[in-house]
């Protein structure tokens, strides 16, 4: 039986180990970034404790559940009225290839989506320098109970190096859309 694999079943690429030791551009994350994360999930301190599995007291100042990671998800409400919504993601890349370089945007949109990334171009004049950029999800809600994908693509302009991200619309799970469950 040949069945197409849904988005969330799938991971951004296969990896060509080859490309993978000079990749261009890298999405940096530390491990603070992932403590805002769990700050944002609001759990109790306990849940918080076994998941982070450290007895630390952990600083919740700055919670966030965007997280500097090379994929993005936005969820709708399957049972929503399907108006357009609206989510904006920052992600900071850094330039780990030879030296100055600039990279254009390239986007697939996911279906009944619009994508804008801000700024389009990253012009990096130096390794390990770092750029940051915004990509905004305009989607609607449809009543296909499946998750649409898409992809944003850094290609570099001598076209070396490309950097493909892939981008999710999905219907939440119930459990999701309550904090109470």
């Amino acid at each position: 039986m040949n069945k197409v694999a849904r988005s969330l079943a799938m991971g951004a690429e296969l990896v060509d180990p080859n490309r993978a030791v000079d990749p261009g551009l890298i999405y940096d994350a530390t491990p603070q970034d992932y403590v805002n994360l769990l700050c944002s999930m609001n759990f109790t301190e306990k849940q918080f404790k076994t998941i982070a599995r450290s007895s630390a007291k952990h600083k919740c100042s700055n919670p966030s559940d965007d997280i500097n990671y090379p994929s993005f998800i936005a969820l709708f409400d399957p049972h929503g009225d399907y108006t357009w919504m609206e989510q904006t993601f920052r992600r900071t890349v850094t330039n780990v290839g030879a030296g100055a370089a600039k990279y254009k945007a390239k986007v697939e949109a996911p279906k009944n989506s619009t994508i804008s990334i801000y700024p389009q171009i990253l012009v990096f004049e130096k390794k390990n320098q770092k750029e940051d950029y915004t990509l905004t999800i305009r989607y609607k809600g449809i009543s296909e109970d499946q998750a649409q994908s898409g992809s944003i693509t850094w290609v570099e302009k001598n076209g070396y190096h490309t950097v493909r991200s892939p981008i999710v619309v999905a219907p939440a799970l119930d459990e999701a859309l309550d904090p109470s469950s």
